[in-house]
């Protein structure tokens, strides 16, 4: 088996037929990150000694008999926003290590460990995951595998750069406005956004509280159901983690996908987008024989009252640090949070009134369609320190417009999962599948339809 590029769920099985022990794959995946990581900057912290020991016990199991779980053996990381017992949580900020280490994992990181996952380590991320690129200035810029030169994206850059450099098949973000959509896209992986509430935010740091999603970053749609399948379910440590059936979406893959309507994102969603973007959505729809357009009204004022609200609730959760400490933020971090916090209150409220109607005609558009797709990012990865681009004939900046087409959909909490587009001779592309509120089960039926048809891949750069 070449670990470098197989997935999480054939690691796992390999391991419980005792094809290779879960040490064994340990070891190796320690040698990839030892070998590699310096010249990626996805880890900020390696828990080695830890993940040999979970892949002994997992071994022990296994000799008595034991099932040790869906995702036995299987070497997985978390942007390091997630508590990891023992170990500090700095979400990317210098401010957070004088904090103590956290009392317990998050409940994300339990739930993978107690389906036989192996916690291997912290992820690099923007400050307070507030940002696009993973450029970040205490902990330097995560470097795309698919060229040195270029970023990762962000907020949740290194874990979607670990997945794609064969460090680790499964990691952990966070997504408030596209931090896992957006670097998923740029380094060519499956990056999944499951609908706001359906996954347990206990134990992470947050941005800002009504927009923040966890979720998965995988090399298959199988290890993404999985992923989702087994971090599902209710908790009472977040409020708004909300009691659902929980659905084993991996059992519904490759199922027949007739009677599934689907349209492509019209307006918005290709006015900013290059023409390889929309040729990466085109090459989707082909696939699915959808010729179907459709319109998401006022999409420009959704991401617009986004940035309201996502500004006011992040710098309100850091005013009392912004006032101590500004000069231990990273300076593109700070300024963004004082401009939120100097936001009239009225701007807020208005924006929250804006977002009900918006969520009400989005959702009479879902009593038409079942699946809606669009870019995920407008360009492919940008180089690293590139502050300006060009879209439309316009030169605008980076870093805020990397989210143009991911921030309307977090607006309201869709499910939405972003599927790599592999391209000869050049940098990887997303597209976004996108469902009504709890149908992650239709978006990845479709997804696994369109990976069976070698439409969408995610490419390991050893």
């Amino acid at each position: 088996m070449n670990l470098d590029s197989a997935d999480a769920v054939s690691i796992a099985i390999a391991v419980r037929e005792g094809k290779v022990s879960a040490v064994e794959v340990m070891q190796a995946t320690l040698q990839r990150i030892a070998a590699r990581d310096r010249e990626l900057n996805c880890f900020t912290t390696v828990t080695a000694d830890a993940a040999l020991a979970d892949a002994e016990r997992i071994d022990h199991e296994i000799a008595q008999g034991k099932d040790p779980g869906l995702l036995a053996g299987v070497p997985f990381a978390v942007k390091n926003l997630f508590d990891i017992a023992e170990i500090t949580t700095v979400a990317g900020a210098k401010i957070n290590t004088e904090n103590p280490p956290a009392t317990q994992d998050a409940t994300a990181v339990s739930r993978l460990k107690q389906a036989g996952g192996i916690l291997v380590g912290a992820l690099n991320m923007d400050e307070y995951a507030y940002g696009f690129v993973t450029e970040n200035f205490h902990y330097g810029a995560t470097h795309n595998p698919h060229d040195l030169r270029r970023v990762a994206g962000g907020s949740s850059g290194g874990s979607a750069a670990a997945v794609a450099a064969g460090l680790v098949p499964l990691t952990l973000g966070s997504d408030t406005n596209g931090s896992i959509r957006v670097p998923a896209a740029l380094c060519g992986v499956f990056g999944f956004k499951p609908t706001y509430g359906r996954l347990s935010r206990a134990g992470v740091a947050l941005f800002s509280s009504s927009f923040d999603h966890i979720g998965p970053f995988a090399r298959s749609v199988q290890d993404i159901a999985t992923a989702f399948d087994v971090l599902q379910g209710e908790d009472e440590r977040d409020p708004v983690c909300t009691k659902r059936p929980p659905v084993e979406t991996r059992n519904l893959l490759l199922k027949n996908i007739d009677g599934i309507k689907i349209a492509i994102a019209a307006d918005y969603f290709r006015k900013g987008a290059n023409p390889e973007a929309l040729a990466a959505v085109q090459k989707v729809a082909d696939a699915l024989c959808v010729s179907e357009y459709i319109t998401i009204p006022e999409a420009h004022r959704a991401r617009a009252a986004a940035f309201v609200i996502t500004a006011c609730e992040g710098a309100n959760l850091h005013l009392e640090k912004l006032r101590q400490r500004p000069q231990d933020f990273d300076p593109a971090t700070r300024d963004r949070f004082l401009a939120g916090a100097l936001i009239p209150s009225h701007w807020y409220i208005q924006a929250q009134r804006f977002r009900k109607w918006f969520r009400d005609r989005v959702r009479e558009i879902f009593e038409k369609v079942d699946i809606i797709i669009a870019p995920t990012t407008p360009i492919s990865a940008p180089l690293i320190g590139q502050q300006t681009m060009i879209l439309d004939g316009e030169e605008i900046l980076v870093r805020p417009h990397l989210g143009l087409f991911t921030q309307p959909l977090s607006f309201i909490g869709l499910p939405v999962l972003s599927v790599p587009i592999q391209r000869a001779n050049a940098l990887p592309l997303g597209v976004q599948l996108i469902a009504a509120p709890d149908q992650e089960a239709l978006i990845l039926r479709v997804a696994s339809i369109l990976e069976a048809k070698g439409i969408i891949s995610a490419s390991v750069v050893s």
